[in-house]
């Protein structure tokens, strides 16, 4: 990993990965605000007389196109991002995310133009999906090139934390209007207000991301003329295939902890669960600012300590306090708000994901190799997580935790797999030296 010599992060390195982590929150929040209030946008964007099973399955596909378009959103703002710069390309998502926001706010329902409401809100998603594509590898690929080796650890999971937040503010923003207003208010109009307030925030964004500068790894490929000479993606896929797996099963891990913990359980608790609507929304807003707090958390204990261990110890609690989250469910409120913010905590182990991917590829193709591997296999298995558990819950109302419990294993055979390969890579040095 290429870096500047010092090991402290100086005053322009806190002032790119504040504007970095907030421009990053506030474009998550435009993603995934949907997702809030999907069980009102079911009602509205189709036909009244479609069983709920297959309005909410429906909804959530909707909810999937995002996901299945991020790939070509990602790679092809990764191949100029590794041609030309970092910082145009992590401009220019930004506004790709705040036009498709505002319209989604705009957009009629099934009663007004039929069958073309969900068509069209299936569009807005899939152009959301092509910017977060960008989004995401961008932002973690921009702050780890600017700060220090040793703090590149503590940098991306600051930085996961400030995409998080998005999390935090679409829920926030959802119980105040769920707080405030009437279910009727609500589907008359009020689901309309955070795909406006997320077309605001999204320009504020693009504006705030006018100060930061390109990061020195990349000007320093550009003076050596060490720029990818082939299609970065070729050289991606030719030489560093591990890479690439590993990548792939991390990001599997985060989609699993992101997607069923985070996003969908406030619907979940509504739909399977019987509680109310603001207190399902409080109890997520108390776990993702829990997943805040355990993204930093695990960045700082990642540079002291080394990325394996942190991904084993992190996802063995996981595995315990996600089951004991969905286990806890129907015991009222204190039991709810208890388990799910240990849960919180506990999906702050996504916070070691991005430092093991910016470390696996070279400069010279890591925004290409980070998008690709991130991109593709949240399309998958992110975009398809929905579906999938929506459709299990119809055998089991304990799919989610089984679900998250096969990924913390995941996550567990991961770290073994990345600790054998550091002590490969020590004694390979040890008998050269």
């Amino acid at each position: 990993m290429e870096s500047t010599p010092t090991q402290r992060l100086d005053h322009q390195d806190y002032k790119t990965l504040a504007l970095a982590a907030l421009g990053g929150a506030l474009e998550f929040y435009d993603f995934i605000i949907f997702v809030f209030f999907a069980a009102v946008i079911g009602d509205l964007f189709f036909p009244p007389d479609m069983p709920e099973w297959l309005r909410q399955l429906q909804t959530f596909a909707i909810f999937a196109a995002g996901y299945l378009a991020r790939p070509l959103g990602g790679i092809v703002m990764a191949h100029f991002g590794d041609k030309v710069g970092r910082k145009k390309m992590f401009s220019l998502s930004i506004l790709l995310m705040a036009l498709p926001t505002l319209a989604m706010g705009a957009l009629p329902g099934y009663h007004a133009i039929g069958i073309a409401a969900p068509l069209l809100m299936l569009l807005m998603r899939i152009l959301q999906g092509a910017a977060i594509g960008g989004e995401v590898p961008g932002a973690w690929v921009f702050v780890a090139e600017h700060v220090p080796q040793k703090r590149v650890g503590f940098a991306c999971g600051t930085l996961t934390a400030g995409l998080t937040a998005g999390i935090l503010l679409g829920s926030l923003v959802a119980t105040v209007i769920n707080s405030t207003m009437s279910p009727t208010a609500i589907a008359a109009s009020g689901w309309r207000i955070p795909f406006f307030l997320g077309g605001l925030f999204g320009l504020v964004a693009m504006y705030l991301r006018r100060w930061l500068h390109e990061t020195p790894v990349f000007q320093q490929l550009q003076q050596q003329k060490a720029l990818a000479e082939t299609l970065p993606l070729k050289t991606v896929l030719k030489s560093h295939k591990r890479s690439v797996v590993v990548s792939m099963l991390l990001t599997w891990l985060l989609s699993a902890c992101i997607v069923v913990v985070i996003l969908m359980a406030p619907t979940l608790m509504q739909k399977q669960h019987a509680v109310s609507a603001a207190l399902s929304l409080q109890a997520n807003s108390l776990a993702t600012v829990m997943l805040l707090a355990g993204c930093v958390i695990t960045g700082w204990l990642v540079d002291r300590f080394g990325a394996a261990r942190v991904l084993m110890v992190g996802s063995v609690l996981l595995a315990l306090c996600s089951w004991n989250f969905f286990h806890q469910l129907d015991n009222g409120p204190q039991a709810l708000f208890v388990s799910y913010g240990l849960a919180g905590l506990s999906v702050g182990v996504v916070g070691v994901v991005p430092f093991v991917m910016v470390s696996a590829f070279p400069a010279a193709v890591r925004f290409t190799g980070i998008s690709f591997s991130y991109n593709v296999a949240y399309a998958i298995f992110g975009g398809l997580t929905p579906i999938f558990v929506t459709l299990i819950l119809r055998l089991t109302p304990l799919a989610p935790a089984w679900y998250v419990l096969s990924l913390a294993l995941i996550g567990l055979l991961t770290g073994l797999y990345l600790h054998s390969q550091q002590k490969h890579a020590r004694a390979v040095r040890e008998v050269n030296a």
